[in-house]
């Protein structure tokens, strides 16, 4: 298979993740510029349209292109308004595993977007390009991820020590100041999802089906 993930949208029953165009760029800018993604994330503080344009024409789609991962801006279907990112890095193609990161705009929050648009992301990987895990990795102190994570249906495998950074302390002091801070390490594979694996010829088929979102 392909080395590189292809162009394409995924939609599930309240979003569109889609590849990001030029006009996302305003909107992009007001969801990282917010005190939150700069506590938990090290994008740029403070992050402006001009961040915003940079990555969308040249950081993600050269990743796209070597391999390295895809980015989908998450949009509501009723008004086509940008609910946040999926980005996808650390790709491992012989392994078929890859690392999933998220981030929610902020007037978005609350309303379960998150985690389904993971599960959308999750799907496609499994069933359309033949990935085994899907992996993340929240801060020790970032709980609403990691109840992204469980409600996505994720497994905690363990605990990374002082494997990431974080800035204000974990508690969002309002500072740049970076401090080290564990990574709780999530992972989500094919059949956590009731995905069949595919067939081994001379064996019956497996009936199960998809879970559909």
């Amino acid at each position: 298979m392909a080395s590189t993930f292809p162009e394409t949208a995924i939609s599930t029953e309240r979003l569109l993740l889609r590849p990001f165009e030029e006009e996302d760029a305003p909107a992009l800018a007001g969801t990282m510029d917010d005190e939150a993604v700069r506590c938990w994330t090290p994008v740029p503080h403070p992050y402006t349209e001009h961040h915003a344009r940079t990555w969308i024409r040249t950081t993600a789609p050269e990743d796209r292109a070597r391999g390295r991962g895809i980015a989908f801006a998450v949009t509501e279907n009723l008004t086509q308004r940008l609910v946040g990112v999926v980005r996808l890095q650390q790709t491992d193609w012989r392994l078929r595993t890859t690392e999933a990161a998220f981030v929610t705009s902020p007037w978005a929050r609350g309303e379960g977007y998150a985690p389904e648009a993971l599960l959308g992301v999750a799907q496609w990987l499994f069933e359309d390009r033949g990935f085994e895990r899907l992996e993340l990795r929240t801060a020790a102190g970032n709980t609403a991820a990691q109840q992204v994570a469980q409600k996505t249906g994720c497994i905690s495998e363990g605990v990374l020590r002082s494997a990431g950074t974080v800035r204000g302390g974990e508690s969002g002091d309002g500072t740049d100041e970076e401090v080290r801070t564990d990574l709780i390490v999530w992972s989500l594979l094919p059949e956590d999802l009731e995905i069949p694996a595919p067939r081994t010829p001379g064996r019956p088929a497996d009936d199960r089906r998809a879970t559909r979102i």
